[in-house]
């Protein structure tokens, strides 16, 4: 099976070669199948050409890329399908997800689990197994409801970018319910504590797209302290799976 990053920049502004697509993640195996589907690729998917497409939440960067419908199903819960109702995508193509459901395409799985990001527009991440391994993948997060079956037994850990120190979670003032971003060292901490050896940073906001030599060094030092492996993914990036 092979992992190929089509996409790793954040919904920010500044882009590179290496951080030109909005994230999205193809998993190539009997079946192509792509988790994400934000604006950057509108117009490109008959060229990607996906037999099936997850959404993690109904934000612009992670779903808009469907504005002009799907040739294939799109897996997506309730709420994100309520959010998208506009986009033109026919009724035999809508699947729904429900939490901690497997859904079994060929020899992978997704697992579904809900994590706090938004509030308008509720995220999901996805537990992916193949053979005997498994990875867990989450672009935009604040929390994962239930981490410790999350990360049970995976063999990395694809997060968030969207800032290494700063802080951008924030409270809602009527709820006190959380949105935002937990920074990378934040989800190091995660790793550290589930005994997960590797993350591998996609979303990557400012901190990283501006100067990502800088923000290399930074994250090298507190991924040490963590004792956790780490790698800045970047488009076209490829990871194979045995």
């Amino acid at each position: 099976m092979i992992l190929k990053f089509l996409g790793t920049r954040g919904y920010i502004e500044p882009k590179t070669k290496r951080h030109l697509n909005h994230a999205s993640l193809l998993i190539k195996n009997t079946k192509k199948i792509m988790i994400d589907c934000g604006e950057t690729f509108l117009n490109k998917l008959k060229k990607i050409n996906p037999d099936f497409i997850f959404i993690t939440h109904a934000h612009p960067d992670h779903a808009f890329g469907l504005k002009n419908g799907s040739n294939c199903p799109v897996y997506a819960t309730k709420t994100t399908w309520n959010l998208l109702k506009k986009f033109p995508i026919e009724k035999k193509f809508k699947k729904i997800i429900s939490f901690n459901k497997k859904i079994k395409i060929g020899n992978v799985s997704l697992e579904p689990f809900e994590v706090i990001h938004s509030i308008k527009a509720p995220a999901v991440g996805y537990k992916i197994y193949y053979k005997k391994n498994s990875f867990f993948y989450v672009p935009d997060v604040v929390w994962i409801e239930k981490r410790k079956r999350a990360f049970e037994n995976i063999d990395f850990y694809i997060g968030d970018g969207a800032t290494i120190l700063r802080k951008m979670i924030r409270k809602d003032k009527k709820t006190n319910e959380l949105y935002g971003h937990a920074n990378i060292t934040d989800q190091l901490t995660w790793c550290k504590k589930e005994k997960v050896k590797k993350m591998i940073i996609t979303h990557c906001g400012s901190d990283i797209v501006k100067d990502e030599k800088k923000a290399k060094k930074i994250i090298a030092k507190i991924a040490k302290q963590k004792n956790v492996e780490f790698e800045i993914a970047f488009d076209g990036m490829e990871i194979s799976i045995d």
